[in-house]
């Protein structure tokens, strides 16, 4: 890493409207100006190629008209395209209209490349209200703005511009967003760029038809080892009316009400489940499930040992340390009872979009303290990874989603709850057996995916080379 000094007058700090301190912003807007790449060409703010659009929030609850719902953890970084996209007549928080947007950009977790090309524009299109929508003044530079805006060189720009306390509060400024300087070019010699670009672009799309979500393939294993009748509960998951008697109310301890809670989908995968086995998770426990430790600002401290380990560390299926931050010694000490070892299972236990989610820590020089807002599974005689695949079955999630509590973003699952769900009871060999078929499998979509990013290496290559 290259250590870089400046020098800087206080009074250009005091002029900004943030009075921002930190070295990354100051370097970048006030020693670079601004600027991301090193070129000859005119160099002109993105705000003179997008246009914020105004926000139109889409309340929580039921929707008149079906919409194609945009979930930011189901996209692809730094790939421009929009996947995984769904319809709903029903979400569970506040959503942003984006169907007039050309390109819309995540103002939260923007250095991960989470730009996408609107191919739902003119549709009844919402997405996380983390979601800005842009118009381009010009459609002739849609592509290039791609490119540039998704350039390796860009992303750390982005991460430069970031604020926020904590990593799953670091955000860009959508008002910043749109001063960064990107080179001006012909339209000449966007088309050449292009040209050279859409045959690379052709090979990674015809890479990714070799890909299959990892939720997808560990759901068939499942379903076919344990003959889950997924057809069935995607039908009965559609039915949103039906009728109950009064004494249904009292078959759980909480006499909850909710119409989520007695969802007869549910009540079909805790019947298939039961068929399967009659063991909980309780009954493979080494220590009690808990949840993790609060912090505050005061504790972090980057020369500490210990990383904290919050919800969206693992929001990805797994734990990502880059974001995670490391916490002081007196935090550290204080909670050793709350720390991780090889083959933990941390579980969200909150937040709309992640609440639900596990990561298996597989690392046994980790040092971490897992977050309030998770728990801890430590299970016995039982393969840890064949319980993380589990728990990302379609069922397991869906035991998280009825029996979770509260209201809008504010539910919550507690230790308590999880203990009691159903966990399938077989041999160590055969745990092994369905563990080795799922990993074999993730294996080969990552050199599928080590593909694709080196092809995309290739577009930042081309980009940095033609305005250089």
């Amino acid at each position: 890493m290259t250590l870089k000094q400046f020098t800087i007058n206080s009074e250009v700090i005091s002029s900004g409207k943030h009075c921002r301190l930190d070295q990354k912003y100051t370097c970048f807007t006030q020693i670079q100006n601004w600027e991301v790449f090193e070129t000859k060409l005119k160099q002109v703010k993105i705000s003179d190629f997008l246009i914020e659009l105004p926000i139109v929030k889409i309340p929580k609850g039921e929707l008149e008209d079906d919409a194609f719902l945009v979930n930011i953890s189901d996209q692809q970084q730094i790939s421009g395209k929009l996947e995984n996209i769904e319809k709903t007549n029903e979400i569970g928080s506040d959503k942003t209209f984006l169907g007039e947007a050309d390109i819309f950009i995540s103002k939260l977790g923007m250095p991960k490349g989470y730009v996408f090309i609107n191919t739902f524009k003119g549709k009844n299109i919402l997405g996380s209200s983390e979601f800005i929508p842009y118009k381009v003044k010009d459609l002739s530079y849609l592509k290039y703005l791609k490119y540039i805006l998704l350039n390796r060189k860009m992303l750390l720009a982005y991460s430069a511009l970031e604020s926020g306390k904590t990593p799953s509060h670091k955000r860009v400024n959508p008002y910043e967003f749109l001063k960064i300087k990107i080179p001006l070019i012909s339209k000449p010699n966007r088309d050449k760029i292009i040209a050279e670009i859409e045959p690379i672009e052709q090979k990674i799309k015809d890479l990714n038809k070799q890909i299959k979500e990892n939720h997808e393939i560990i759901n068939n294993v499942f379903a076919r080892e344990f003959h889950f009748d997924l057809d069935t509960f995607n039908e009965l998951r559609k039915i949103k009316n039906y009728n109950l008697y009064l004494s249904n109310f009292a078959n759980n301890k909480d006499v909850r009400q909710s119409v989520k809670f007695h969802r007869e989908s549910g009540l079909f995968v805790i019947k298939e489940l039961k068929k399967i086995t009659d063991k909980k998770i309780k009954h493979f426990i080494s220590d009690p499930i808990v949840l993790g430790s609060g912090i505050s600002p005061s504790d972090y401290d980057d020369n500490g040992d210990f990383n904290y380990i919050s919800m969206a560390n693992i929001k990805n299926w797994k734990f990502e340390s880059e974001d995670s931050k490391a916490v002081s010694k007196e935090y550290s000490d204080n909670n050793k009872n709350k720390t991780v070892t090889k083959n933990d299972i941390i579980l969200a236990r909150s937040g709309e979009g992640t609440i639900g989610k596990v990561a298996l820590i597989e690392d046994e020089e980790l040092k971490g303290i897992f977050a309030d807002f998770t728990m801890r599974i430590r299970l016995k005689n039982y393969n840890p990874l064949f319980a993380y695949y589990y728990f990302r079955t379609d069922y397991l999630q869906y035991l998280v989603e009825i029996n979770k509590k509260g209201l809008g973003n504010n539910t919550n699952i507690f230790p308590s709850q999880i203990q009691e769900f159903p966990l399938i009871d077989i041999t160590p060999n055969e745990q092994q057996k369905i563990v080795d078929e799922i990993k074999a499998e993730l294996d080969k979509q990552d050199e599928v995916k080590q593909k694709i990013e080196t092809e995309r290496n290739k577009i930042d290559e081309i980009i940095e080379m033609a305005i250089a």
